[in-house]
């Protein structure tokens, strides 16, 4: 397969992004949603600048000089992408469960394929649809646990849309990193977009005044943000950015559906949940639909032609 590395380093990806579900659980009940956005990305600041200064380093050729052009495209990712993304997830955390964010955020690739559509002139082959379709009835199945009738009383609370709100900005992110960001290494747009996140988040942080709450934050609560800030933020990021500008973001997001499946595995794990037949089901369709989506064969993406 031409692309299995990215495949696998997505689905790697996808673990971590269903850990940052569980971990911001442990920190919402103690740190605000702006102050634990900022911290999150502090520390994903300083070590995405290593990361950097190491690739750039590793391959000279691919530094990145900053251009004063390219501030707009920062701007957008950086607050579009990292503030706005990630200011809803916090928000939704807090009026509703983990397991119901992943599972809502499971929706992306739709949002983002539609996007894609419409501003990058990108086709959707049938067996594309089809994977789609079949990853998406596993989400299915996962929130109704095989029972399909329980959707008749499945309501949406504020948590619930304030994630839907999430998953359109990101694939906003993901469709504009796509077509205006091509010129730009990956490292280098996932590291300004952390940094222009980080600064614009100052002024509001210190609205909610963190030295009144941060010496009655317990240890579990900052572990669980620098484990944000390095996994699902450093690593997951910066293998999207790749992912998106090897396969496109339309593909890219389809593993996105197996985020609820981690998160259900994590679940057990941590909290000692069961593990039940019909969830195995579940995680085989959704990861046979990715398999497809990778396999239609459809490599040529289309993208703006008009600008950067």
């Amino acid at each position: 397969m031409k692309h299995t590395r990215i495949y696998i380093l997505m689905v790697l990806a996808a673990f971590c992004w269903s850990g940052a579900f569980i971990a911001g659980k442990f920190a919402v009940p103690y740190i605000p949603t702006v102050s634990l956005t900022f911290g999150r990305f502090v520390v994903a600041t300083v070590a995405m600048g290593f990361i950097k200064k190491y690739m750039e380093a590793k391959n000279p050729e691919e530094k990145y000089i900053f251009q004063k052009t390219d501030l707009k495209k920062f701007l957008f990712t950086g607050i579009v992408g990292m503030v706005g993304y990630h200011i809803f997830f916090f928000l939704s955390l807090k009026y509703t469960t983990a397991i119901n964010s992943s599972i809502i955020g499971a929706t992306n690739p739709v949002v983002t394929a539609l996007l894609a559509l419409a501003f990058l002139k990108q086709k959707l082959p049938l067996k594309q649809v089809l994977g789609i379709v079949l990853s998406l009835f596993g989400v299915v199945l996962t929130i109704t646990a095989g029972d399909l009738s329980v959707l008749a009383a499945f309501e949406l609370n504020k948590g619930d849309l304030i994630m839907c709100l999430a998953v359109v900005v990101w694939a906003a992110y993901g469709v504009y990193s796509k077509s205006r960001c091509a010129g730009i290494s990956p490292v280098a747009i996932t590291y300004y977009s952390f940094l222009v996140c980080t600064l614009v988040l100052i002024p509001f942080v210190l609205l909610e005044k963190p030295w009144e709450f941060l010496p009655g934050v317990p240890a579990e609560a900052y572990i669980a943000v620098v484990f944000m800030a390095i996994f699902p933020s450093c690593f997951s990021y910066l293998v999207q950015q790749i992912a998106i500008k090897e396969i496109g973001p339309a593909r890219a997001s389809v593993f996105i559906n197996l985020v609820p499946i981690f998160s259900f595995v994590l679940a057990t794990l941590i909290l000692g949940e069961t593990l039940q037949p019909v969830k195995i089901l579940t995680a085989a369709l959704i990861i046979a639909g990715v398999c497809i989506c990778q396999l239609s064969g459809n490599t040529k993406e289309g993208i703006i032609k008009n600008g950067k």
